[in-house]
């Protein structure tokens, strides 16, 4: 019996650490994107996975003036939408180590862009916008927020 017990919990603890270090390593959870001019945290997004694709939203806005913005533009249906809440990440396709294939959008501009995401270690999101060709772009890192 006791022989029996020790199998099980030595079981139930690999799965579980199998389990916890699966998810320190997926894009999948909340990010903190960054301002580009004063490195400070500018919102918390969540990255969602959606029949097999990824797909993140802004959770959440740190500056409380900005926490009520609206997209003024963008284009479509996400014209004068509140930001908060917004798909900006859409489309996404596991390739490899990264997820492409899909579109970013910068409600700051309200441009969407090609884009690809990978992580760089378990804390660490790289993201690359581009048009066209992925040479011609930006680069933000993103940062865990769920730690």
């Amino acid at each position: 019996m006791l022989a029996m017990t020790k199998k099980w919990i030595f079981s139930f603890v690999l799965f579980l650490l199998v389990t916890i270090s699966s998810n320190a390593q997926s894009i999948f959870g909340k990010w903190h994107s960054f301002d580009e001019e004063t490195n400070k945290v500018e919102s918390v997004i969540e990255i969602y996975q959606k029949n097999g694709k990824a797909y993140a939203k802004i959770i959440e806005i740190t500056d409380p003036t900005r926490r009520d913005a609206t997209c003024l533009k963008c284009k479509g249906k996400k014209k004068d939408k509140p930001i908060l809440g917004m798909d900006i990440l859409s489309g996404l396709t596991k390739d490899d180590d990264e997820w492409n294939g899909g579109t970013i959008l910068d409600p700051k501009n309200g441009k969407e862009y090609k884009c690809y995401i990978k992580l760089l270690d378990n804390n660490t999101l790289k993201l690359r916008g581009y048009i066209g060709f992925s040479l011609i772009g930006r680069t933000a890192l993103w940062k865990r927020a769920d730690l």
